[in-house]
């Protein structure tokens, strides 16, 4: 297999993962994860179900999630086949992530179907998902960088007087950003399974007050907006953290820069998402904008994270 066909693979891969998110999220804004009842992986103990929107949206879920599966796990073993060395073990942390989280959702899945299930348990699967998604992003993106390479004859380790200016501090301020994102996505993912968006109406005031009685659905929702403020102003502080360390033209200031302008689309769906409660015809595709660009701002994140790693690490290799 060349490079090419191997980047249209990974490239599929995404897509793939991309398509599962949006499925999983439609069937919970739809409130069809009872479509097929408690049975797994059949519907109603049947391999086609009957028609209806609760089922199909809830089957169709399922074949998505199990043609990505297996295209996942062929991906999987053509990098290993692809990347035997030592060298290349990158891809195979890719593809082996995307693979194991793949398998974690599936699992989490069918146990929410067969058992009952709280929805802070509920609210963990969508997680896995975005990070399964995140490994396969970053395939793509390596597959692509690779075959650059090759075509130009450049190599990874290929030093540079940019390298040196990276300290492993910007990895730091990454990580502790991600694992704070994740916190956010968790709480945002609570908000959608336990129905509280409705618990705080109006932005950027809740329900006309400042600070409301914190205390059910309202409590939750304001939880969530407050943990999102402080997400933006995270990454506003990263952006402006990475650019005084490494200057506007280095590549992490352009990602930091991406992430930045992801977080502030995040913040202005969510009042779009709030403008449009009333609507639930709207809602659903507002619902999945605020979780497409949640989605591309972990990966974001993700991304500079690695290359904050692998940039320190060749500048300081002791």
């Amino acid at each position: 297999m060349t490079y090419k066909r191997y980047r249209l693979l990974a490239l599929w891969s995404c897509i793939g993962m991309f398509l599962v998110l949006i499925a999983g999220v439609i069937v919970t804004n739809t409130d069809s994860g009872r479509g097929c009842g408690t049975d797994w992986p059949l519907c109603h103990g049947k391999f086609i179900p009957a028609y209806t929107l609760e089922s199909m949206v809830e089957y169709t879920h399922r074949a998505v999630s199990g043609l990505e599966g297996i295209l996942v796990l062929i991906t999987f073993i053509a990098t290993f086949k692809l990347n035997p060395k030592p060298a290349d073990n990158e891809a195979l942390i890719y593809s082996g992530g995307a693979l194991l989280f793949t398998i974690a959702q599936a699992i989490l899945g069918m146990m929410a179907v067969i058992w009952p299930t709280s929805d802070a348990v509920l609210a963990i699967h969508f997680g896995i998902s975005m990070i399964a998604f995140t490994f396969t992003w970053l395939l793509t993106s390596w597959a692509r960088r690779r075959e650059k390479e090759l075509a130009t004859g450049q190599t990874a380790k290929k030093p540079s007087s940019a390298l040196a200016q990276v300290p492993v501090s910007i990895f730091r301020a990454a990580v502790a950003v991600i694992v704070y994102c994740y916190g956010v996505v968790y709480l945002g993912a609570y908000v959608r399974h336990t129905d509280s968006a409705g618990g705080c109406i109006g932005w950027p005031l809740c329900n006309g007050e400042f600070v409301p009685e914190i205390n059910g659905a309202t409590g939750i929702v304001f939880i969530h907006r407050v943990a999102g403020v402080l997400l933006f102003f995270f990454i506003l502080w990263l952006f402006f953290f990475v650019r005084k360390l490494l200057g506007q033209t280095h590549e992490l200031s352009r990602i930091s820069l991406v992430s930045f302008l992801l977080v502030l689309s995040q913040v202005l769906s969510g009042w779009l998402l709030t403008a449009t409660l009333d609507n639930e015809d709207v809602y659903v595709f507002t619902s999945l904008l605020h979780t497409i660009i949640i989605t591309a701002l972990f990966s974001s994140l993700c991304l500079l994270m690695i290359r904050a790693y692998q940039l320190a690490r060749q500048s300081n290799p002791n």
